[in-house]
């Protein structure tokens, strides 16, 4: 894991959250940590249990220099589809810094952005440098908590469990009571149901 990508610059990691779900809205993070910054307790989110994930997100508010937050909800999504909405979040996320950064370290293959600040697109990003996967650990974590409160208003479909996520016992959920206002539209559910 690299702690920057080009050295003297100020670098932002970013990424998000929620791309691959049924419900609720896709969340994207931008982080920037000091240069040296390395811990082992950072790493791709996918790859920390729940109780990690908080103890990295700790860790990262308290040592990075900057981070924010930034969610499009269902009908954005629906309107500009998933992939633009990622996109779109990640670059707001990028406004909202306080610090304007002069590299972004996008974790993926493709960006678009209106922002005037050059970028790299790194694929699996989030397992090569810190500020990507503190990108990627703030990202999951405030969405997963999004999710948890959502769900207390329509618990049938499980969001606490599932965040979302396409899981069988969500799509039943689906096929038992329809969609509730969290959902994405635009996304193939009618094909993805009719094969469950």
């Amino acid at each position: 894991m690299k702690s920057f990508h080009t050295e003297g610059l100020i670098e932002a990691g970013c990424d998000e959250a929620g791309r691959g779900c049924l419900a609720g809205p896709v969340f994207a993070a931008s982080v920037i940590l000091p240069p040296d910054f390395s811990d082992d307790l950072i790493a791709d989110s996918k790859k920390l249990s729940h109780n990690k994930r908080l103890k990295a997100r700790e860790l990262i508010l308290k040592y990075a220099k900057d981070w924010a937050v930034y969610q499009l909800d269902n009908k954005v999504i629906d309107e500009v589809n998933i992939l633009n909405a990622s996109f779109l979040a990640m670059e707001k996320s990028v406004g909202k810094l306080k610090i304007t950064p002069e590299l972004l370290l996008i974790d993926g293959n493709r960006f678009r952005t209106k922002l005037k600040i050059p970028y790299k697109c790194i694929i699996k990003g989030d397992d090569k440098f810190y500020s990507i996967a503190a990108a990627s650990i703030l990202a999951k974590t405030f969405r997963d908590e999004y999710m948890v409160k959502i769900s207390e208003e329509y618990p049938v479909y499980k969001w606490e469990k599932n965040k979302g996520y396409p899981t069988k016992e969500h799509q039943r959920a689906i096929l038992e009571h329809g969609f509730s206002p969290y959902h994405r539209k635009s996304f193939h559910l009618k094909s993805q149901l009719s094969l469950f």
